[in-house]
Parts: structure tokens; C-alpha cells; sequence
């Protein structure tokens, strides 16, 4: 923000600059005009004919989601009348929903009107013999008031606007400018940050200089931080004795949120939802990328040095399981390679020679440049070069419209949109304001990608190097998040065409009247394998939580999703096929943003006193050249009206774990033999650290191995010990799953993924499904002729001596081959067990008998055994017979042949 102040007693009006403005005079009460005005740049004329009272900005961020208010106390302490100059730097994506102004005990009110209905009230004053002008448009985000007062006066300004936190690279950004002009006695910004699922980090980058450093305050609890920028008149200072500010630019604070699982974050609260989905430790997706760059001699100079330099860093970004190629074009188009080439470091050496070489000249041939993008993409395509489950992208930098070959743009549009398959993008970057930025978003938008505009100034490399970070690294494909239909109403686009890695997908909507107090999500997505993810949210539990916070904002959820509607129907409307669908989205948006008080291209902001009949008015006309909030979808525009019919999928019954063999519990073994019809224990007395086998079978290729844990001290001068980890591995399929009590890792050659206990998942990958229930158990079923299923046993955390462990469960329906071995795998085979001469044992309800098997004879002991399979909390006792000695007798061999060296180590054959 800045204040200004000028002795002329001009016309001037009042505006949102990112929107402009029409403008009304107006004779106040004290017979002297005032009004608020635009200027084209922020001026702040230095002087003391104004005393600035107070300046203060206050940010409420809940759930990402911003409302900011900016107020300011100014008194005109000169001799003479002067205007007084409000002015506001605001966020491009920022919506202005208020504004008020106090001048001498008149007081102005703002409301969001639409367009038309404001004018009228804007031409009822003009009859009036109101003195009115207009003020062009001008391509900035600033909001801008100007009020001429005589001595004395006192005026108060007060403006509020909101965003939706976007999250780039990992960081959600909060910027606020600062810019109070003068040096101010009460001079404070404070950031309040609530996030319901806690706060990763917080930090506030010295983007005010030096000067301040060590003036910002941060206060972080687990869900909430306090950033606090309060200098004093002194700190303000240029320097000891200086009367200039030194308080002259952007105020920043960057933050992360804790996420539990990949399932993302599901909110409910003042009758609407909202989905955060966030994936992280994903392997990313291979790339297919043509990069298309404008050398035409308005790139000269800076520009194309510029962008030389980022395309040098971005090639370097190339893996060999990348492909790429170059064209640049001008009048002409030219190819450095006519086919897509593997990122490696040779193809990488040449490519850069190749850049290096550009030299700019003459005109700008969009047209031709991306068809022939979009055909050598196909080339490769039809050719079988491309993974299936990689991504395909048209990046175009260009700083100008077209001048050759086809220049009409909405011809260019639909020669892009006839040819680009649904498996491609097209990523536009705009350098500097020559270029059509709106068209740029059009055909972006139309084709799964986004438009950015690159600003020409000295770090327009590094904007260009940004960018491509953000889209470099693709997690996810074709991702869907539904809901139940019968829950939910008025869904914001829930279908996108790609997820890339430190990026955030959100969904919104409305709540219906429900007979259940929890909300499900589901989300489906194709990465390296297709995912199920499963979220819920208590449909009480937020607004419970808000309602005790001090500094929220507790309509968020309501505005939030307004706010995402209104941007995406500004966006359909921008490529509306029709006159007819143009207008039924117009209404639409009209209708939302009269509701939700947002000033957009088609409402206007009516400022009225409270106490006359004193009307100011701010409208925003397009501005083809600024373009509009886009966001990256697939190739079907949605509104925000069309819900997706959901039903529940139909689930696979759960194992029938009748004939079993089990694991769990320090650990303790229970094989049932079906044939004998009896269940027989075991006890593994090893250490920690140790690996057990547990299936070893060469014949289908699945080896299932477990490594145990100790517990946190010795009990009765033993230390127990437990599962912690237990892989199951597929030679054939190439998979394995590491399940361990933190979570969940999933290998495929050199692709990763790690998931979380915290949500239910399904996961389909090459032969395998991996099944995950929340907090609970994992299966896993390979080729669907073998399953297993991983227990998750929680223990308090304060537990003296116990830890989190794993329980193991396997159908004796599995079907493994005669050569599958193992302490449960060589019971596949069941051997033939006698069991006679039973009598009393040392404790009466401890029966003793002999048992016979596999040629030896050993005393057992009646006991029984948990299984947790379907009480997890308690479980349920399994009667059966125990067998000394870690087994001895009863399995092959000795427990310590069973031992192996890595969790993927096969047995050795015998």
C-alpha cells in the first residue's frame, strides 16, 4: 500500500486497478468536492501536510484460503485542502469484496452490484448534474482512491480482498506490499495461519531488505502461527536522522501443511466441502516435451539471452527416460530434430550448440511452430515411442502475436484444438504485454495446459526456469475425485488432466442434507500404476474447532468455493463455443459474484454513503491483453453444475482366512492344518534386526520375508521382539511391497512410492494389487492367484515396553507351486500329525500330550494364540497346540536356517 497526497484540485475518480474504473465527482457535506481516483503508477509526494495515523494489514489464512484488510487513518494536517491517495497493491488472483471509506464523519460503504444495475445507479447520479468521467484500463493490481478534503479532515480507509492460496513447488506464498509512503507511528502486518491438519513449517524470506532484519515475529503452535511485522517509527527509517520510510515493498510468508497419506485433506464446514489432494513420494512420469521458441527480432537482445540461458538449465533437467525436441520459429519454423529424442547427455550437448546459435530476426509464425509441435509429438506416438503412462507437452515462449502465415487468432485456436490428441498439452509462456496473454490462456487452456506471462525484466531467466520446475516433475495422470451423489451438489471441477509434484488439486462444493455425519471422497488416478484413495471428513468436527479459534476465518469454506467457481466459469467463458453457453455462464457468474460480494470483469463495486445519497462507482471491463485466473484441466470444460453420478464400487470380498496360516505378536506362529483339523503354535525366539523367511517359493517367483523390532526395554529379563517390516516380493512381476508400521513403499524397478496408514488406497500395479485399509491392514494379491494380508498393531505410545508391530495372515487357498518352502510356506504341504497321549501339565488348564510329525516326537502344551483378523482391538482366541523350542520338530530344520540377508533374499535351495 501507498499514500499520496497532491494539492490539485483535479477530477478523479476511483478504480481497481486490474480492474478499471468508471468515476463520479461528488459535493460533500462540508461544500468541498472529493471523490477517489486512479493514477496510472503509485506516487507518494513527500511533505507534512499529512499525518498518517495508523497503517495496518491483516491476513486471516484458513485452510489456504485468504481474507485480507487493509486499513489506514490519515488527517490532512496542512493549511489548505489536498487529496488525500490510497493505494493497494493486490494479488493477481485476489478478488476485491469490500471497500469503506470514513471522511469527516461520512462514511462510504461498498457493494458488488452487476455491471449494468451499477451503471444505471452511476447514470441516476450524472442526471443528478454530478460531474463524471471514465478512466482507461491499465494492465496492474492496484487498487487506488484519491479523496480531496479541506484542513483538519480526518479519512479512514478500509479494503478487503481474498485468494485461494495456490501451492507451487511445495510452498503456499502469502505477498503483501507494503507501501506506506512516510514513516507511520502505528505501523503493523500480522498473518494468521490456521490449518486444521497442522503447519509443516513457516518462514518469512527477507524480501523488505535487510533493514528489517529481525523485526518479524513468528509464532507457531501445531495448527496455528502468528507472523507479526511491527518496526517502529525508528526501524522505519532510511537511516538514524532520515525522514524517508525504508518500509517500500513486498511482505512475504511461505508455509507448508502437514499431510498424513496421499489421500489428501477432506474439510467440511458452513455447508460446503473442500478436497486438498496432494500426493507426494511418488516416482514421477517420464516426459515428452517439444519446446517451441520465438526468435523473431522482437526477442533481440535481453529477451532471447534470457531465454537462452533458462533453456541451458532446462535441458540439464533431461533424463535419459525423457524425449524431447526444438523448433524455433520466426517467418519460418525450423526443427532441430524432426523426431523426439532420449534426454541423454549427448542429445543434451547438442541441443544447447544448437540454442546458443539462435539468432532473431523477423516475424512470428504461431501457427505453423505449434502444428508442427503437435506433429512431431504424434510422429513418436504412432511410431509406439511413447510410454503409455508418460506425459506429452507443447511448451511455447513467445513475446508477440502472430505476423506470418495465419494471424487471425481464433483460427490459430482452432487449428491447435482440430489436431492436439487428448493425450498432449500445450504450457503457454507470455514475455512481456506485446503478446495477446488472453489468447495464450485460451488455447492453453483448451489443450490440458496453462498460460504464464513472463515479465522482461532482469530475472526473466529465472521466471522461465520456475515455470518449468512446476510442470517438470508429473506425478499423476487422469485423476478424478467423486463423491457420493447423493451427499453432495454444485461440484467445482473434480476431473484433471495431470498432477505435478508439489502442486495442489482442489475440489469443492456444496453439502446436501444427509442422514450420516461423515463425508467420503474417492479418488481415482493413473501414475506408474492406477491408485484408489479413499478420504472422510465429520461433518461437525471443523466448524467445533473454528468457532474456538480467535483469528480464522469462518466462512471460508462457503467463499472458497465460490471463489474457485467464479474463476473456472470465467474460464469457460472465455472459450464458450456459442453466444447462447456464453451468456447462460455470464448469468451464472453474475449471479455468484452479486451473492459472494467478488468485483470480476462483469460486476461492479457501488460505493454509497451510509448517510446520503453520494454514489461512487468502480467497474472492471476485460482487457484482452491481461488475460483471466486459468486453471490446468482436461479437454472438456467444466461447470461447476455438473456433479458426476457416483455409486459405490463394488469391492471384492474380503480373504476368507478360514484355513490360514498366521503370524503376529512376538511373533507367534498359528499353521492350521485342515486335514488333521487341528491349529499348532510356535514361538520364533530371535533378536532384533534379524530376517525371517516366511514363504520362499522359486517355482511362481514370490518370496515373503519379515524383519524384526525389539521392544523398548527388557520385561522379566527378556526382550521382546516383534515384526517391524514384512516385504512381499514378485520376481516375475517385478514388485515389491515393503509394509512397515510407518508405512508403505511400493518398488517397481527404479519407480517408488511410499503411502501412509492414514487412508484407505487401492493400487494396481503391473500383476499386483495392493489393497490399504486405514489404519488397519494391507493386502496384497499377486496375479490374483496369491493373497496375503499385513495387520497394523498400534500400542500406546507411552507403552514401558512395547512398540507398533505387524501381524501376518495367509489363505491355505494360495497357490503356490510344490517347491514353496519357509516357516509358512512348507506347511502348504501338510504334513501328517498325531496327537495322543494327553494329560495333565504343569498348570491345570495347560493339557500336555505328544505329538508325532515329520518322524519326531515332542511334547506339546494346550494354549491358544490371538487372532486380530476381525477384532482388532481385542481379538479372539484360537485354541491350539504349542510347540517348544522356536518350532524344533515341527518345522524343517532349525529357526536360524530360516534366517536371511536382505528382505528380497530368496531361501537357498536345499
Amino acid at each position: 500500500m501507498a499514500l499520496a497526497c497532491t494539492s490539485t484540485k483535479q477530477l478523479c475518480g476511483f478504480r481497481f486497478l486490474k480492474q478499471s474504473m468508471l468515476i463520479t465527482q461528488v459535493q460533500s457535506r462540508f461544500k468541498r468536492f472529493f471523490c477517489v481516483c486512479v493514477c496510472v503508477c503509485v506516487q507518494a509526494v513527500r511533505g507534512t501536510d499529512i499525518t498518517v495515523k495508523s497503517y495496518k494489514v491483516e491476513s486471516k489464512i484458513t485452510s489456504r484460503f485468504a481474507h485480507t484488510t487493509v486499513r489506514s487513518s490519515v488527517v490532512n494536517s496542512g493549511l489548505s485542502a489536498q487529496s488525500i491517495g490510497f493505494n493497494v497493491q493486490i494479488p493477481k488472483r485476489a478478488f476485491i469484496t469490500n471497500f469503506t471509506m470514513n471522511v469527516n464523519g461520512i462514511t462510504f460503504v461498498g457493494s458488488v452490484r452487476e455491471k449494468t444495475v451499477a451503471r444505471n445507479l452511476y447514470a441516476q447520479a450524472r442526471a443528478r448534474g454530478k460531474a463524471a468521467g471514465i478512466v482507461r484500463y491499465i494492465p496492474m493490481e492496484t487498487f487506488k482512491t484519491e479523496v480531496h478534503v479541506p484542513p483538519g479532515s480526518k479519512v479512514e480507509f478500509e479494503l478487503h480482498y481474498q485468494e485461494l492460496m495456490q501451492r507451487k513447488l511445495g510452498v503456499y506464498t502469502h505477498t503483501l506490499h507494503i507501501q506506506p509512503g512516510r514513516l507511520v507511528p502505528v505501523l503493523q502486518v500480522d498473518v494468521y495461519v490456521f490449518e486444521p491438519k497442522g503447519i509443516k513449517f513457516v518462514e518469512t524470506p527477507n524480501t523488505l531488505g535487510d533493514h528489517f532484519s529481525g523485526v518479524t515475529k513468528i509464532t507457531h503452535t501445531k495448527d496455528k502461527a502468528h507472523v507479526v511485522f511491527k518496526p517502529t517509527v525508528q526501524q522505519q527509517r532510511k537511516c538514524p536522522n532520515c525522514t524517508e520510510s525504508a518500509v517500500d515493498g513486498v511482505f512475504t510468508v511461505r508455509y507448508d501443511v502437514e499431510r498424513e497419506s496421499n489421500a489428501g485433506e477432506l474439510q467440511v464446514s458452513d455447508g460446503h466441502f473442500v478436497q486438498f489432494f496432494a500426493p507426494s513420494d511418488l516416482t514421477p512420469l517420464s516426459k515428452n516435451i517439444v519446446f517451441v521458441i520465438d526468435v523473431s527480432g522482437s526477442m533481440w537482445g535481453l529477451k532471447m539471452k534470457q531465454t537462452v540461458e533458462a533453456m541451458m538449465t532446462i535441458l540439464d533437467d533431461l533424463t535419459m527416460d525423457d524425449y524431447f525436441s526444438i523448433i524455433d520459429f520466426n517467418h519460418n519454423v525450423r526443427c532441430w530434430s524432426e523426431d523426439l529424442v532420449a534426454g541423454t547427455s549427448i542429445q543434451v550437448a547438442e541441443a544447447k550448440k544448437y540454442i546458443q546459435n539462435i539468432k532473431p530476426n523477423g516475424g512470428t509464425n504461431i501457427n505453423e511452430a505449434i502444428l508442427k509441435a503437435v506433429q512431431i509429438l504424434m510422429k513418436a506416438h504412432n511410431q509406439g515411442m511413447l510410454d503409455p503412462r508418460s506425459v506429452s507437452m507443447i511448451i511455447l515462449v513467445s513475446d508477440g502475436d502472430p505476423t506470418v502465415g495465419e494471424i487471425k487468432l481464433s483460427v490459430i485456436q482452432k487449428n491447435v484444438k482440430k489436431v492436439m490428441r487428448e493425450e498432449f498439452s500445450l504450457f503457454s509462456l507470455g514475455i512481456g504485454f506485446d503478446v495477446d496473454f488472453d489468447f495464450l490462456e485460451r488455447i492453453a487452456m483448451e489443450n490440458r495446459g496453462v498460460a504464464q506471462r513472463i515479465y522482461a525484466n532482469h530475472d526473466a531467466s529465472e521466471q522461465l526456469k520456475q515455470f518449468y520446475s512446476q510442470v517438470s516433475s508429473p506425478l499423476l495422470r487422469k485423476i478424478t475425485i467423486q463423491f457420493p451423489e447423493d451427499a453432495v451438489s454444485d461440484i467445482t471441477q473434480n476431473r484433471f488432466d495431470k498432477f505435478f509434484k508439489g502442486s495442489e488439486i482442489v475440489v469443492a462444493g456444496k453439502m446436501k442434507d444427509m442422514g450420516t455425519n461423515m463425508l467420503q471422497s474417492f479418488t481415482t488416478a493413473s501414475a506408474t500404476m492406477d491408485l484408489t484413495i479413499e478420504a472422510e471428513a465429520d461433518l461437525q468436527e471443523l466448524d467445533t474447532l473454528l468457532s474456538q479459534q480467535q483469528h480464522s476465518f469462518t466462512g471460508f469454506a462457503r467463499q472458497m468455493w465460490a471463489y474457485i467457481t467464479v474463476n473456472q466459469l470465467l474460464a469457460e467463458r472465455s472459450v464458450a463455443p456459442s453466444a447462447a453457453k456464453k451468456r447462460k455462464i455470464t448469468q451464472r457468474i453474475l449471479s455468484l459474484a452479486v451473492e459472494h460480494q467478488f468485483v470480476t470483469p462483469l460486476t461492479a463495486l457501488l460505493v454509497e454513503s451510509t448517510d446520503g445519497p453520494e454514489r461512487l462507482l468502480a467497474d472492471s471491463p476485460k482487457d484482452p491483453k491481461q488475460g483471466s485466473f486459468i486453471t490446468c484441466s482436461d479437454n472438456t470444460p467444466h461447470t461447476s453444475s455438473m456433479v458426476s453420478a457416483w455409486h459405490c464400487p463394488s469391492r471384492e470380498p474380503l480373504l476368507k482366512l478360514t484355513h490360514k496360516k498366521v503370524l503376529d505378536n512376538d511373533p507367534h506362529f498359528i499353521v492350521h492344518l485342515p486335514k488333521n483339523n487341528m491349529d499348532v503354535c510356535f514361538n520364533i525366539d530371535s533378536k532384533p534386526g534379524h530376517i525371517l523367511n516366511l514363504v520362499s517359493d522359486p517355482g511362481t517367483g514370490v518370496v515373503i520375508n519379515a524383519q524384526l523390532v525389539g521392544g523398548k526395554k527388557m520385561k522379566k529379563d527378556k526382550l521382546n521382539t516383534y515384526f517391524g517390516t514384512i516385504s512381499i516380493y514378485s520376481e516375475a512381476a517385478g514388485v515389491k511391497v515393503v509394509v512397515g508400521t510407518s508405512g508403505i513403499k511400493l518398488m517397481e524397478g527404479k519407480n517408488n512410492h511410499s503411502f501412509s496408514w492414514a487412508a484407505t488406497t487401492n493400487i494396481k500395479l503391473n500383476r499386483v494389487k495392493v489393497e490399504i485399509e486405514k489404519e488397519h491392514k494391507v493386502t496384497v494379491t499377486i496375479d490374483a492367484r496369491i493373497s496375503m494380508t499385513v495387520l497394523l498393531h498400534r500400542v500406546w505410545k507411552k507403552h514401558p515396553f512395547n512398540v507398533d508391530y505387524l501381524g501376518f495372515y495367509s489363505p491355505d487357498y494360495n497357490q503356490f507351486s510344490t517347491q514353496v518352502h519357509g516357516l509358512i510356506g512348507q506347511f502348504v504341504n501338510e504334513p501328517e500329525v498325531k496327537v495322543f497321549d494327553v494329560r495333565d501339565g504343569t498348570e491345570p488348564e495347560k493339557k500336555q500330550a505328544t505329538m508325532e510329525v515329520k518322524g519326531n516326537k515332542l511334547t506339546v502344551t494346550r494354549g491358544w494364540q490371538k487372532d486380530y483378523r476381525f477384532d482388532k482391538k481385542h481379538g479372539s482366541d484360537v485354541y491350539c497346540w504349542f510347540v517348544h523350542n522356536s518350532g524344533k520338530g515341527f518345522i524343517d530344520g532349525h529357526y536360524s536356517s530360516y534366517i536371511v540377508p536382505n528382505l528380497d533374499s530368496f531361501l537357498p535351495p536345499v
